[in-house]
């Protein structure tokens, strides 16, 4: 027997994703809940209509949250109450849940998943597999699932879940909803993006200091392949000394000395979910 979803947010950017891996699958009967005239239009496009949100949760075994983690607080606090008993409630990613913001409701499940998105170094041969950026179409990706509460057979199921609407699938990986927030932000969205922000304004500024643009970029591009090829162990060879010395020195100009306490401790990570989810 197929498993009821509702998907809220279904005409967002997530959701059409959502919405294009999970609309013909056999074992999911999908109900689409979007307010948005935009949302509407793109899900028109897709061949799928809104069912009213009133209908979809009285019907839902499942509800999937792909709407924006500043409001995932007032939407639960909405929407939760009204759920039948042994409903699972899935985010697409912990800053809900690692914030607290679900309502407190014993008798439902909640649920995060949230996609690795397609691997740097990667054996895709086909030219669609890689330029699939965020992943979910072309090509493999990994994803992260945690059971914040409920009991085991939820966990299979949001899991497979998961595999589907993420698909095609790499690995799957169950770890706690504290190890995914740590994750995402801590990470990937606090640590990496900015540094990676801040390798694009590096380039930025030798262009303008003169380098001529299409040979910063070509210069630049190489070395950040080779580099992250060398630091996380794929090329099978070290750094020069000379490179060596320069990591080293600039370590002391460009990093605070405790900057991982500032951005990877607990209480770090706990700040920046606050942030994300306006949590209280």
């Amino acid at each position: 027997m197929a498993t009821t979803i509702a998907l809220m947010g279904a005409g967002g950017k997530m959701g059409c994703r959502l919405t294009d891996n999970l609309r013909d699958h056999p074992d999911y009967e999908m109900l689409y809940v979007e307010v948005s005239e935009a949302g509407i239009a793109r899900m028109k496009e897709r061949g799928v209509s809104a069912t009213p949100r009133e209908e979809a949760l009285r019907r839902a075994q499942v509800v999937i949250l792909a709407v924006p983690d500043a409001l995932i607080g007032s939407i639960c606090r909405e929407i939760v109450p009204t759920l039948n008993p042994g409903t699972l409630v899935m985010g697409l990613d912990p800053a809900a849940g690692y914030a607290g913001v679900f309502p407190d409701r014993p008798d439902i499940s909640y649920f995060a998943a949230h996609p690795c998105h397609p691997p740097l170094f990667m054996e895709e041969l086909t030219r669609e597999a890689q330029t699939d950026w965020f992943g979910g179409y072309h090509a493999r990706q990994s994803v992260v699932c945690a059971l914040i509460q409920g009991p085991e057979e939820h966990y299979a199921l949001g899991e497979k879940i998961a595999a589907d609407m993420y698909a095609p699938i790499l690995r799957m990986h169950r770890i706690t909803v504290e190890q995914m927030a740590i994750l995402e932000p801590g990470v990937v969205e606090t640590t990496c993006a900015t540094l990676i922000s801040a390798m694009k304004e590096a380039l930025d500024e030798a262009v303008r200091m003169g380098v001529p643009e299409q040979a910063a970029w070509d210069f630049v591009m190489g070395h950040i392949r080779i580099e992250l090829a060398i630091i996380f162990g794929y090329a099978g060879f070290p750094f020069s000394d000379g490179a060596k010395l320069a990591i080293e020195k600039a370590k002391s100009k460009i990093f605070l000395p405790n900057w991982k306490e500032n951005v990877l401790s607990l209480e770090a990570v706990r700040e920046q979910v606050r942030v994300i989810t306006h949590a209280e």
